[in-house]
């Protein structure tokens, strides 16, 4: 027999009790199931035996296991599985989906499992597949209320959160990733939610996933299996399913910082055997720890999410189901843009020479302007959070986001197959109001995105019954991707006096209509700003083929292969305009790349140009009676000529000064689209050595499509990115099955790698057209990056009512041919060059060490209760937070444990729980550049009640 074959059909302890073929729930759950029987003697089912009782039917379960003498028979029960989750039914190891979510469902068991997983679309022994996989549970995160997508990513080595806003926010494994986002670009990491793809990381920044059955990381280039491919690996995360057996709970928590977070699920037949339907509802409500000392109200970062899912199981025949689900987050608002504390800009850059600080906030604060304002200093105010870890600003707000989503799922057991057809919708809304940090009114919006994203997916998958010499899926899957975002930026009042260098502030801040000038040079005025373009109208199509076959060539020996095709058609159309002319349309230039606006022609000092239109003239002179009061009389062009040089000096800086703030402008501009193949495969070979130990080496090649984009209006093409990843793994059961140890060498090479590099800037060279080529910074290729290094997973329980989950990797993640990064800040010095050559440095963003330690304690007290602990450690060493590798960006290593403590009744009817997180109030800043820092997220403590109806 086939090693492959023998999936192990382990029945839940609830439905071993009591005789019940088992409901159908998740592989994920599974996972878990196969954990707590092989490697936990303290945990309980759900009416409460006692330990002994238990250990004992754990033990026995343990020999049965370990001796592998679960027969494949039809009449042994089935591993337990969610009903019709995705690519599951027609397994021969499930009953049908119309049987399974008519069957009670066991209690979900709380550890890593070792026994079956999803990661490869099928049931499968987590020790028997060849990838480097890790699982999470639903009640581990729930019990330490681990419900965003940072917190899960705490839980899991060599897997990282990157600390941005909600659209700037990613996901990276093995220390890659950690630059790719951008509109138009697609993610690194793949994240799927029940069966759907979340083509957009945004998607999942500003979501709580509640009612979570469990999570599962693989690393590595996917997509043979099914969904969109992804480059380094997915997420998969998979929530609680309808069953026709009623059941109800709640949580409800409080805390500091006037947090309040209730989550509530709850589901059961609709029509017995026909419609079942589960929904859940949450609701997190919370300020932050930093205060806006302008407006207490707002707070960093505070939490405001509303959101809500309901779900619908038809089972009409025994060889047909469809579950349908439903999600929305209303629009809410989180500020996390602005959780930034300003230092002192270093007045030495790294060769040593004198920094001017000409642009520093100490030098602009520092104008008669802004010292008006005794009661607010630079270095009172400004630097270090003014003592008290406080921001001060007028006119940040918190960044809206919201979405909604829809899906069908249906399954049709056709015998010797499975049909899987996933329909699926999602939308997603951003919209940035940002402040440069002053209480002054410099900016009404700094720079901020409005975003509107949808997707809509289709996916077809056809999987074979197991247990033959080859064991197959191959399918289908459609994208289609629209995405509009507009960044906005609009100057106010302060503006000219912050921004004006210091020749156009000494000579505007002369007399009142040079202060006139000052303040209306860019007072009102609105852009869709250049960052990378103004306006993107963005619209992608994917369309894929895969197949995947495991070949059981011996009981022992089993080859996986599997191929992908997929076809990309990616457009982008990019403009860069005014909205608004603001107070003072009579400064605008004429025209800035052929976008006429309106002004009149005048050089350096004022002088009017020839050339000028009678309409220019009377502009000219419109401009001389508003600011200095000249009488229009006479020619057109008279009123203004008649100024003196002084003047006319004075409005030259004023439209200098309005000039250089609007940049680069550009008509809609059609990028350069992105068309063609992008294979995708898979070869893994795997041996299981003997009944406790499996090796396997697996190549995993996967590409990411390119992206049409614009940069300051010229369209610049992005190649695609290609990743080649080897692996060699051991999974393994020790010390009479107490240990599960799973460790995996990895090599994960990257052509073509997409993140910001410095590009030449066809724009501003041919503008100032003097033989010298200028550069910018744009999304573009790293021609080689490696990753490689050691990960290991396991579970131990040999400790007496303890089980401890451990997960560890060393990651040696760097580039290895990089000549054109951007100049980190400390190399602005004159003379430095537009870029550098970082060949052979580590990435940002990646630690090379990083472990992950959870300890579960339970044990039975006070008769029908139960007391139990949990806590969660997650250490990080030393990495660069900087994109360009500044030295001054170095974030040191840390670690950040929570805490659970608590009691409740053994039947889970209710239980009263402390949560701490970050215990030991770790103060490790987020992220550092070379004058300013963000700080960690401080200790917080709350009370959680929740149970069982």
């Amino acid at each position: 027999m086939s090693h492959h074959h023998q999936t192990v059909r382990t029945p839940s302890l609830f439905s071993l009790r009591r005789g019940l073929v088992p409901f159908r729930r998740s592989p994920i759950a599974s996972v878990l199931a196969g954990a707590a029987l092989l490697a936990s003697g303290s945990l309980h089912a759900a009416d409460g035996p006692s330990v002994a009782e238990l250990q004992a039917e754990i033990t026995r379960l343990k020999e049965i296991i370990a001796k592998q003498a679960i027969s494949n028979a039809p009449t042994t029960p089935a591993a337990p599985t969610t009903p019709v989750a995705a690519g599951q039914a027609g397994s021969s190891a499930n009953p049908t989906a119309a049987q399974a979510g008519k069957t009670a469902a066991p209690e979900e068991v709380d550890t890593l499992g070792a026994v079956t997983i999803r990661s490869r679309n099928r049931i499968e022994r987590l020790q028997d597949v060849p990838l480097s996989v890790s699982v999470v549970t639903g009640k581990e995160l729930d019990r330490l209320q681990a419900t965003d997508i940072g917190a899960i990513a705490q839980r899991v080595s060599n897997v990282s959160w990157n600390q941005g806003n909600q659209r700037t926010s990613s996901l990276s494994i093995r220390g890659i990733g950690k630059q790719g986002q951008t509109e138009a670009q697609d993610p690194s990491v793949g994240l799927i939610v029940d069966g759907v793809n979340y083509a957009y990381n945004a998607l999942s920044s500003s979501y709580d996933f509640t009612d979570v059955d469990a999570i599962e990381v693989t690393r590595g280039p996917q997509g043979t299996l099914l969904g969109k491919n992804t480059s380094v690996g997915v997420i998969n995360v998979t929530t609680r399913r309808p069953s026709f057996t009623p059941d109800a709970s709640y949580s409800l928590s409080f805390g500091q910082n006037d947090t309040v977070q209730g989550r509530f699920s709850a589901g059961g037949p609709i029509i017995d055997d026909l419609l079942a339907w589960r929904g859940t509802l949450s609701v997190s409500k919370g300020a932050g720890d930093i205060t806006n000392l302008y407006n207490k109200n707002i707070t960093y970062t505070n939490k405001d999410r509303v959101s809500g899912r309901v779900q619908f199981l038809l089972t009409p025949t025994k060889d047909f189901s469809a579950r349908f689900a439903f999600d929305a987050q209303p629009r809410g608002g989180e500020t996390t843009n602005g959780r930034t504390i300003n230092t002192a800009t270093p007045t030495t850059y790294a060769n040593g020479s004198a920094n001017t600080l000409s642009t520093d906030a100490s030098v602009r604060l520092g104008r008669r302007w802004f010292t008006q304002q005794s009661n607010y200093t630079y270095l009172r105010d400004y630097l270090n959070g003014g003592g008290q870890n406080a921001v001060n600003n007028d006119y940040q707000r918190p960044l809206v986001t919201g979405s909604n989503g829809a899906s069908a799922e249906l399954n049709w057991n056709l015998g010797t197959h499975t049909l899987t057809s996933i329909t699926a919708y999602k939308d997603y809304h951003f919209n940035a109001v940002n402040d440069e940090g002053t209480p002054f009114d410099i900016y009404r919006n700094s720079g901020g995105f409005w975003n509107d994203y949808r997707q809509s997916s289709q996916e077809l998958r056809l999987t074979s019954q197991p247990g033959g010499k080859v064991d197959y899926q191959t399918g289908l899957f459609f994208l289609d991707v629209t995405n509009s975002a507009d960044y906005r930026r609009q100057w106010a009042n302060d503006a000219g006096a912050w921004f004006a260098n210091a020749s156009q502030y000494s000579t505007l801040d002369k007399d009142g209509a040079g202060r006139y000038l000052l303040q209306n040079s860019l007072d009102g005025l609105n852009m869709s700003f250049n960052s990378p373009a103004g306006l993107q109208k963005i619209r992608n199509k994917s369309a894929a083929a895969f197949a995947q076959a495991d070949w059981h060539l011996s009981d022992d020996f089993t080859l996986t292969t599997g191929l992908r095709y997929t076809y990309e058609n990616r457009k982008n159309t990019a403009s860069t305009l005014l909205k608004e002319y603001g107070n003072a349309p009579e400064l605008n230039p004429v025209a800035i790349n052929g976008v006429q606006l309106g002004g009149f022609s005048s050089n350096g000092t004022g002088l009017l140009n020839a050339g000028n239109t009678d309409s220019q003239l009377a502009l000219a002179d419109l401009t001389a009676s508003k600011y200095f009061g000249t009488t229009i009389t006479g020619a057109a062009g008279s009123a203004y000529n008649i100024l003196t040089a002084a003047q006319k000096a004075q409005v030259a800086a004023a439209k200098a000064l309005r000039q250089s703030q609007i940049g680069v402008l550009f008509n809609p501009v059609q990028a350069e689209a992105f068309k063609g193949g992008l294979p995708a495969l898979v070869i893994s070979p795997s041996y299981k050595i003997n009944d406790n130990v499996t090796g396997y080496a697996s190549w995993q090649y996967g590409e990411k499509a390119g992206i049409s984009q614009v940069t300051n209006g010229v369209s610049n093409l992005v190649k695609a990115e290609k990743t080649s990843a080897f692996e060699f793994g051991l999974k393994s059961a020790l010390l009479d099955n107490k240990l599960i140890l799973n460790a995996a060498l990895f090599v994960m090479d990257i052509k073509d790698y997409q993140q910001a590099v410095r590009v030449l800037d066809v724009y501003t060279t041919g503008l100032n057209n003097d033989g010298t080529n200028y550069y910018t910074s744009a999304t573009g290729n790293v021609p080689k990056v490696r990753a490689q290094g050691l990960e290991i997973d396991g579970v131990y329980s040999g400790l007496p009512n303890t089980l401890v989950r451990f997960s560890g990797a060393y990651n040696d993640a760097r580039y290895k041919s990089f000549s054109n990064s951007a100049q980190p800040a400390e190399n602005g010095y004159t003379g430095a060059a537009p870029y550098r050559d970082v060949s052979g440095q580590a990435l940002p963003g990646a630690a090379k060490y990083s472990l992950n330690v959870g300890i579960d304690y339970r044990i039975p007290v006070l008769g029908n209760r139960e007391f139990h602990a949990s806590t969660n450690t997650l250490y990080s060493s030393k990495y660069n937070s900087d994109n360009a590798l500044s030295d001054y960006g170095w974030i040191p290593s840390k670690s950040i444990t929570d805490i659970a403590i608590g009691i409740g009744s053994r039947n889970q009817s209710y239980d009263l729980s402390l949560v701490v997180k970050n215990a030991f109030n770790d103060n490790t800043p987020l992220l550092k550049t070379w004058n300013s820092f963000t700080p960690a997220v401080p200790r917080w403590v709350g009370i959680t009640l929740s149970g069982k109806l």
